[in-house]
Order: C-alpha cells, then structure tokens, then sequence
C-alpha cells in the first residue's frame, strides 16, 4: 500500500507543478510518468513478486483488487 501512495503523491506534485504554473508541459509529463508506472508495476515488480513468493502471492492477488478497485462480492 505504501509503494501506491508514493506514485500517487508523486504524479500529483507534478500535476500540481503544472496547475501552480500554469504550464500543460508537466501534465505531459505527469502522463508520460503515469504511463511508466504502471507498465513498471505491471510487468517487473509483480512478475517478480510471484517469483518470489509463488502462489502465496497469487492467492494474495486473487484476494486485493490491483490498481482498479472492484466491488465486493456478497456471498449469500
């Protein structure tokens, strides 16, 4: 959890860069460093997460929503 507040902080200082000055170049690249981000979380840090902890870590991926929140499941 702490790693995801660190990108958010981090892309929103940029964003907030841009608004203070009024410049479209940083949300440019706040974009390009979002898109970064996400590619690094997807295809290095959780390739090597499941290395690491094999299917412990996909049991613990089965049961965390990832970057996009899902609903709950309500079991009857």
């Amino acid at each position: 959890m702490c790693g995801i507040r660190m990108y958010v902080s981090f892309i929103l200082v940029i964003v907030g860069e841009a608004l203070r000055l009024s410049q479209p170049v940083p949300l440019i690249y706040a974009a390009a460093v979002l898109i970064f981000l996400v590619a690094f979380v997807r295809f290095w840090k959780e390739r090597t997460m499941a290395k690491r902890f094999g299917a412990e870590y996909e049991a613990y991926l089965k049961h965390v929503p990832g970057r996009i929140p899902r609903l709950p499941i309500r079991t009857a």
